[in-house]
């Protein structure tokens, strides 16, 4: 098979695309996995029931039903979802939105991909100066990240700062004195709540990172899937901010409709317009199903208070199960730390001086049935050095069921510590 560059890198391992294939091989055996590997929410019972009702409702109207599969959106997206948003929008940050400011895609990742290779690449004719990237000022970073550039060289990073809070926690923080903002820069990108680890990005550090911008005239590009205005999986205040400088995304899916993909970007109208036309180039359109199911609950304004009295409870009490949990399975004698749990629905467990890999606890606790990830794959962008800790990590997802997390994490806790004893 003569593939093409495109063909080789997009076939190409990838840390995302061995992630989704070792979910999708786990559930199809049918074999007692423990999945504490992906980021699929969690059963949250009124919003599942909400959502039923909604479909029912949908699937008893002739003329939503036509809506919903028969006829195309255009390429910016569902336009009643789309308005429904920006009135709700509007009424809770006052952010002065138009339609024209929001897009949707089939899904975050699929944004993210459009974005990247929008703002980082080879500069157009007539531009002689070296190709851009994105520059993300924390890393670890989202997986899904790594590899959604088109060209090498797409990201770029640096090692965060470490504070350390009590015996068995710490927190990552930007390291301003060593992030550079260059002309080959085309945007900042964070993650707030950050997947893999929980962090919430200080709104201090945002300031910061939005007056860098503004400074090299380029976006700031937010990545919010779990985070303020929904689906709301945050333990720390945090202000969700917009302006024309900050492209500002969303998602649907840890609400509790991963399948629907249908992801959501606040922006500057001309960035809107721009995604809209790589939209229809890639996919015609998005698909109507999740702005449909969620419309109702985005008009009325019900989707912030199930974000903020519902879904953020819900998750926050699984967070704490699993931190105490996990503390109790490892106890002391040994050297771990969890990230300060802020936000999402994972923590992220360090070891340090760990005498194997990330990528060989990982392999040990899929024997023992239990689906992590190893924490080598989240630092996109960043330098292949000899730092370790990048070997010492994983990320544990708390989102499933209760006793099956809790199984899984006395199983971690017994393979870290039979790693340190030197067993085999």
């Amino acid at each position: 098979m003569k593939l093409s560059a495109f063909g080789q890198k997009f076939s190409a391992d990838a840390g995302i695309s061995s992630l989704m294939d070792d979910l999708g091989n786990a559930m199809a055996s049918g074999d007692d996995m423990i999945m504490m590997g992906g980021g699929n929410p969690g059963n949250v019972p009124p919003v599942q029931a909400l959502f039923q009702r909604e479909l029912q409702r949908l699937a008893n109207d002739e003329a939503a039903v036509k809506r919903l599969v028969g006829t195309y959106d255009p390429p910016q997206g569902e336009k009643q979802f789309i308005g429904a948003l920006v009135e709700l929008l509007n009424r809770e940050y006052s952010w002065g939105l138009k339609p024209g400011n929001i897009g949707l895609t089939n899904g975050s990742q699929a944004a993210f991909f459009m974005l990247f290779n929008m703002f980082a690449g080879p500069r157009p004719a007539g531009d002689a100066g070296q190709p851009r990237h994105i520059l993300l000022p924390l890393a670890p970073e989202y997986i899904g990240y790594s590899d959604a550039g088109l060209y090498e060289g797409t990201f770029r990073s640096v090692r965060p700062e470490i504070d350390f809070h009590g015996e068995h926690r710490f927190k990552y923080r930007v390291d301003f004195d060593q992030l550079q903002v260059t002309e080959e820069t085309g945007a900042i990108c964070v993650s707030r709540p950050t997947n893999p680890t929980g962090n919430v990005v200080t709104d201090g550090e945002m300031a910061r990172l939005e007056a860098l911008a503004r400074q090299w005239d380029i976006p700031l590009i937010v990545d919010a899937a779990y985070g303020a205005p929904f689906p709301g999986l945050l333990y720390v205040d945090a202000t969700a901010h917009w302006n024309e400088n900050i492209i500002f995304c969303l998602s649907l899916s840890k609400l509790g409709l991963p399948a629907a993909r249908t992801g959501i970007v606040i922006a500057a109208e001309p960035v809107i317009k721009a995604l809209a036309s790589v939209n229809a180039i890639m996919n015609l359109a998005t698909g109507s199903f999740g702005a449909m199911l969620a419309e109702d609950m985005v008009r009325s304004g019900e989707i912030l208070r199930l974000s903020r009295d519902v879904i953020g409870p819900f998750y926050r009490a699984k967070m704490e199960r699993a931190v105490a949990t996990f503390s109790a399975a490892m106890g002391e004698g040994y050297p771990w730390f969890v990230h300060e749990p802020e936000g999402a629905m994972f923590l992220w467990l360090w070891f340090p001086d760990l005498p194997i890999t990330s990528e060989v606890l990982y392999q040990r606790l899929k024997m023992r049935g239990v689906l992590v990830v190893s924490g080598h794959y989240f630092f996109p962008g960043l330098p292949v050095d000899h730092w370790r800790h990048r070997q010492e990590c994983l990320r544990v997802t708390y989102s499933q069921d209760d006793d099956q997390v809790a199984q899984g994490l006395h199983i971690i806790a017994e393979e870290v510590r039979r790693a340190y004893d030197g067993e085999a």
